[in-house]
């Protein structure tokens, strides 16, 4: 997966926006104004991906060394996953998936409301 491949799968979220929040270097992906995803953009080494804590375990056990505990991020709630080849690109979308969709879970219910509205296009 490269940049471009990354950054489109994002973006055709609902709801998604791309942002530089920690400066021109770090592309930060977010649903309603909340993190989900980010990456640096001159290096895209890897990607920091939110998940769920017990299957961030199993991650990194199956996936030993391409994915690991979040670079500066929540080690137990945030993912390192390497974009070198190591991890296939069908994981790797399957995992921006699972960290957006959990993120979405855990909105309040009128931002739910707002998301839901901007998926159905109104």
């Amino acid at each position: 997966m490269n940049i471009e491949e990354f950054r489109d799968h994002c973006l055709a979220k609902p709801g998604t926006t791309e942002h530089t929040p920690f400066g021109p270097d770090t592309l930060v992906f977010k649903v309603m104004d909340k993190m989900y995803a980010l990456t640096g953009i001159d290096s895209f080494e890897f990607i920091n991906l939110i998940c769920d804590p017990e299957y961030a375990i199993e991650l990194r056990e199956k996936f030993d060394g391409s994915i690991r505990p979040g670079y500066h991020m929540h080690k137990k709630q945030w993912n390192s996953v390497d974009t070198d080849g190591s991890v296939p690109d069908y994981t790797i979308r399957h995992l921006i998936n699972h960290s957006y969709e959990l993120v979405v879970s855990k909105l309040p219910k009128k931002l739910k409301e707002e998301l839901k509205q901007l998926s159905d296009g109104h």
